[in-house]
Formats: structure tokens, sequence, C-alpha cells
């Protein structure tokens, strides 16, 4: 089922932004501060009604769908997620459920394990730190069995090991048929791991195809002015500034 932007332009946030993003692989959206990539999420997600054109899933208007039918379908996590009731983590993860009405235990036990929260669940969720709070919030749409999961630097609060681990967990995901759709900052950690890249730049789609495409050097240094050039082999490149000596005009 295809998540589609169409010529979507929100105020100066958002300019002609047409794409349509494929279930079954990871699309990350990069890009400078300001670049749209948050607000391009939170259309996606119907968070946001465009001034101009729309988003469609499988053909559908996202603007013209029930909240709880668009709920079941589309999984959101903000940038910086807050938990308003200190309630047990196992209650706070069963929310993800809501939107079908339900309490199954095992899609909640399955994300509880895949986050790595079992010795969490009877904590009190306002006593957890940072990057386990992250965890969690995460864990509660995973719970939620949506269709597309759509986060907004969702790694940013996690140590490397459990940054890995979310990361193969959103490939497990992809896997089985889920769209995902991750906001990163992290150009290495895109081109390793995203089948799709959407690079913005002030507001609208600079490159978008596959990760060694959209991000390539030469559309790296036209988007964020800086001469760079990737180093390392599949898998495991990293990003290393290009000699002065040798960085072009």
């Amino acid at each position: 089922m295809i998540l589609a932007a169409r010529d979507v332009s929100l105020h100066d946030r958002l300019r002609d932004v047409s794409v349509a993003l494929q279930p079954g692989r990871i699309t990350a959206i990069c890009g400078p501060n300001g670049a749209g990539k948050s607000t391009l999420l939170e259309c996606l997600a119907g968070l946001l009604t465009p001034n101009a054109g729309g988003v469609e899933l499988g053909g559908e208007t996202l603007a013209k769908m029930p909240a709880r039918a668009r709920a079941r379908r589309i999984g959101y996590l903000p940038q910086q997620g807050e938990i308003a009731w200190d309630v047990p983590v196992r209650s706070l993860i069963e929310l993800g459920r809501l939107p079908h009405g339900d309490r199954r235990r095992e899609p909640v036990d399955a994300a509880i394990r895949a986050l790595d929260l079992e010795a969490f669940e009877a904590r009190r969720a306002q006593s957890l730190s940072g990057g386990e709070t992250a965890r969690v919030l995460l864990a509660r749409v995973l719970a939620g069995e949506p269709q597309w999961i759509l986060a907004d630097e969702p790694l940013a609060a996690l140590d490397l090991a459990h940054q890995l681990a979310l990361i193969g967990h959103l490939r497990r995901a992809a896997t089985a048929g889920a769209g995902v759709v991750i906001v990163l900052h992290d150009l290495a950690i895109a081109r390793n791991h995203a089948d799709h890249v959407v690079l913005m730049h002030e507001g609208r789609i600079a490159q978008s195809g596959p990760a060694p495409q959209a991000l390539h050097e030469d559309a790296i240094e036209a988007v964020f002015g800086v001469g760079c050039e990737w180093i390392g082999e599949a898998g495991r490149y990293a990003l290393s500034p290009r000699p002065v000596a040798t960085a072009r005009a």
C-alpha cells in the first residue's frame, strides 16, 4: 500500500513536494536543519494539512480517512515524545492498541521484546531515562501493528547498542511488509541501512532514490555545502570531509 505525497505545499516549509513511498523497505528522510523533514513526516502521518496538494495511502486521500482508521494503518513517533501519565510501562505500551479497540497480549509482548524492555514492564513511565523513554514510546507504536511506521529521529536518544537493535527491528518490520519512514540526521546510518533516501533542501526534494544515489557525494555537497567522500564498504560506510587541497571550488 503506497504512501504518497502529491504536490504538497505548506506555507514556506514545503514547496511542491511529491514522493511515492513503497512498503517493505526503510526510507530515510535526510537534510539540513529547517529543510522540511519533520514537516513532511507530519504531513505523511496526516497530522498536518497541506495548503496545496495532498497525501494518499493506497490511493485513498488521507485527509478524508477517519482518524481511527488512519491510526490503525499509520504509527507515528514524534521527535520529542512526552509521557503525560505516570503509569506502568506495560500499560503505556498497551495504549498502542487503542485504535484497534483491544488489548491483545501478543503484539504488546512482541513490542516489549523487540525494544528490550522486559525488565521495565512494572516501572513507572516517568521514572525512565531519556533513552528508555524513547524505546517505550516506540514500543507503543509497534504494539499497534501499523502498516506504516513513521518516526522522527528515533535513534537520537539511544546508545549505540540500542540504535543497532532498533534498526534491526525496523528492518524486520520492513521485511515483513511494513513501510518504514524515519527522519535521520546521520547520513552514514541512512547510507548503510536505508533502502531509499529522500534528501531535502529548503522545503523541496533535492534527491530521491536508492541510498547510494540520493546520498552521492555531489548531492551532499550541493545540499550541505560541504565537500566530503564516502569511505569503507557496503554496510560500513563512513562520511569523511574531503581534504581541503582537493575540495571542489
